[in-house]
This record gives C-alpha cells, structure tokens and sequence, in this order.
C-alpha cells in the first residue's frame, strides 16, 4: 500500500524495533513496496507482538488497522525466507528479474543498522537474501530476461515517440526517491541529457545537482512539462496530477508528451491518457511488457531461490541448539580436565602426562562428533526441545546455564596447565584442534 510510505510519520525500523516484543526490525518502502521484517524477542507472545506492529504501522499512516488487516500478508519461518530472496532476486517484481530492488534491500538493512534496529539473526537473512540474489544473477540469464522497470518503461517511451534513443529529447522526472535516482541514473547512461527534476517535497536542488540534472521549482514545473517530450511520475508522495493540470500546462505547445507513471500510488490521474494525442504509459502496461514470467529461466532462478532459503533455514535451526552443544562440550572438556589434573598431580609436568592428555583430548573429540551431528540432525527436523531433554535426562546438564557460563568465560592470552605447569605451544595448538565449536 502505498499510502503506508506517505503517512504522518515515516515508518522506520527504529521506530518498530523499539516496541516491546520486537528485538529488531528492518523495513523495506519503495515507491512499489512496503515490507516490515520483525523479529520477534525471545519469551514474547508473537501474536501480540505482531499486533504491536500493525498498530504502530496504522498510527503512522493513519491507515485503520482492519485496513491494514486485509492488505497486508503476514509470513514466518522458511515462507518469510524464501518471500524476501525472491524480492530480493528481482522475482516478486512487475518487471521479473529487476535489478534496483537488490540494492535497495541492502540499503534497508544498512539503515536499520546505523540506528541499531537490525538483530543479528535479522542482518544474517538480509545478508543472506543478498546473496541469493548474486547467485541467481551468476548463475542464470535472469537479467537479460527481466530488464528494469525503468528501461521497460522507457523503450516504451521511445516507441510512442517513433524514437531509437533520447537524444534531443526533453525529460522531466517528478520524484526524487529510490526509483527516480534509478531513472536518472538510466537516462544518464542511455545519452539523455535534457533532463529536469521536479519533488512536491523541495529535495529536488540537491537531488538533481548530485545527478547533473537541472531542479525545478513549483513555478518552473508548467512550463517545463509544456516543453518535454517525456514526463515521468516516480514519487507517489504528491498531488496527482489531473488531465485538467496538463491541459494548462501544454497551452501552446507542438505535441502532447508521453507520460510514464512508474508510482504505485500514481502521480498522474487515470483519465491523463483520455486526452487526445497524449500516451500514459502505467505500471500495468510495464508488466505486460516485460519478458514472460514462466520461462525457463525464471524457473531456474525460483529453484535457486527456493534452495538457498532453504539451506538458510536448516542453518538457523541448527543454530538454535548452539548452547546444548556448548553446554555438552563444556561438560566434557571438564571432565577431560579433572582427568588430567589426575595424571598430572601423579606424574607431573612429563612426557607421559602430555600423551595422556593428547589421548583423552582424541577421544572427547571423537565421542563429541556424533552428538554434534545429531544436533544438527534434530534440529533441521524441528526437534531441539528432544535433544535438550536427553542431554538433561542422561548427563544432568543445564543447557541455559551451560550457555551463559561459556559466553561469561574469560579469555586468557596465556594458557597455564594445572599446577602452575606451563601449557606448551603443541599443547596450546592440539587443544585449539580438539575444541568442537558449536553447531551452525
């Protein structure tokens, strides 16, 4: 919804990531698309704490929340994953395959984390749909096959006009966000050279001048849209404008212009394109011309999607048995270590204490790796409260507890054996070694 992204007040990831029950928080609001990514703090009830969010969503856009309600789609677990790698892929696109909405889910989560809204467990799916994204870029022809909404539009433009290029041709830009940056970065890169920006917010001087484009005032804009050949809408955040606007603006002028309305919200009104000679091209007449959405080639791009949500899936659940397996690892290693103390107190700092140790440290590592498998095992399959229960039920261990003392743990820069004896290098080395790190 678009009128999510021009409320009363801006909808940030701060702003979600500060109420209770919500550990972190990244939105993503483009012209085309709102999507809030919570993640829920542990003990919090979720459904409470997603009511939380529709909440602050419907305060800050002054949309009701049984509005929001009907219009907005809640996902979780691998269905949420695999949502935002196929956004991020270009796959949930007007135009399949576009490229700007990858850098503008990267520029959501850099946001995020300059105001500390970001979680961790929220950086690493954002980081991960980035690289679902190259790898769909990589390995298949996803970007020849879906160009961008914007050169879409434009070939379009270009075809009303009876023109190969934009060369000679005026073009005013109305907007002054992520897709209007992207427009003028294309028009920049296809030798368009006369173009104008206009922002009903007054952004466009410094917009413009950062993309060698002239700005334009409220009172330039008429007579600017009299002499283009192209307008494009691309902010969504204004007045629309209405065929009676264009009429006045175009009083005197050759030929009516192409309008190309890229906002979702539209900057233009629908009956624009009723007016004689006068070409809208919108957002729907984008997507029909885009390539094809069930070639090979998306399919190819939609399974390498669905694979890489899934494998970040499976990681993420093993990483919740991460203090079972440190909590089993520490019990362990202190019980390796009584052991040696044992044969230390007995024989003292001598060869035959060093075999000993290096013995019992090869056998906790191999008697570790099953269960450390297993975890992993368990833990894809959903099943982490039956691998903590057998760890309770058979050595008495506290996961919770475990997990808290080895994240307290100090780090010493110098390791000394029982005794005051010295830990040698071959030592320090073969310990590192046999040290299982937690599943991830």
């Amino acid at each position: 919804m678009a009128r999510l992204g021009s409320g009363p007040v801006r909808i940030t990831s701060d702003v979600l990531a500060d109420l209770d029950g919500v550990a972190g928080a990244v939105v993503l609001s483009t012209c085309n698309r709102f999507e809030a990514y919570c993640d829920v703090a542990p003990g919090a009830d979720p459904d409470t704490t997603r009511k939380r969010v529709l909440d602050a969503i419907s305060t800050c856009s002054a949309v009701s929340a049984d509005e929001l309600c009907l219009a907005l789609e809640c996902l979780t677990g691998t269905a949420m994953t695999e949502h935002l790698f196929s956004v991020g892929a270009g796959l949930d696109s007007a135009v399949v395959g576009e490229r700007e909405i990858a850098g503008q889910l990267r520029r959501s989560l850099a946001s995020a984390q300059e105001t500390g809204s970001a979680s961790g467990s929220l950086v690493r799916l954002f980081q991960a749909a980035s690289r679902a994204a190259r790898e769909v870029g990589s390995l298949t022809a996803l970007g020849d096959a879906g160009r961008s909404m914007v050169s879409v539009a434009l070939d379009l433009a270009l075809a009303k006009l009876g023109r190969r290029d934009l060369k000679g041709l005026s073009v005013v830009v109305i907007g002054t966000g992520a897709y209007a940056g992207s427009t003028l970065a294309l028009l920049a890169a296809r030798a368009g050279t006369a173009v104008s920006v206009f922002s009903w917010s007054g952004r466009a001087e410094a917009f413009a001048a950062a993309r060698g484009a002239a700005s334009l005032t409220f009172e330039e804009l008429p007579a600017a849209v009299r002499a283009a050949d192209v307008v494009i809408g691309c902010s969504g955040r204004g007045p629309r404008l209405t065929a009676e606007d264009f009429l006045a603006f175009r009083q005197g002028a050759a030929a009516p212009p192409v309008v190309v309305d890229l906002a979702l919200s539209r900057d233009f009104e629908p009956e624009l394109g009723e007016l004689p000679g006068l070409d809208l091209i919108t957002l729907e007449d984008v997507r029909l011309a885009s390539p094809r959405e069930q070639t090979d080639v998306v399919r190819q791009a939609g399974e390498l999607v669905r694979q890489a949500a899934l494998k970040f899936e499976e990681d993420r659940q093993a990483r919740l048995l991460d203090p079972a397996i440190v909590a089993l690892r520490e019990h362990m290693q202190s019980v390796l270590a009584g052991e040696v103390a044992k044969v230390k107190n007995q024989h003292g700092c001598t060869a035959t204490a060093e075999a000993v140790e290096f013995a019992l440290r090869r056998v906790v590592r191999q008697l570790l790796h099953v269960p450390t498998s297993r975890a992993r095992e368990l833990a894809a399959a959903g099943r982490q409260d039956e691998y903590t229960a057998a760890l309770e039920t058979l050595f008495g261990l506290d996961v919770t507890a475990g997990a808290e003392a080895q994240a307290a743990a100090p780090v010493s820069e110098v390791r000394t054996g029982p005794k005051g004896c010295p830990a040698r290098e071959s030592q320090d080395r073969q310990a590192q070694e046999d040290t299982l790190p937690a599943a991830s």
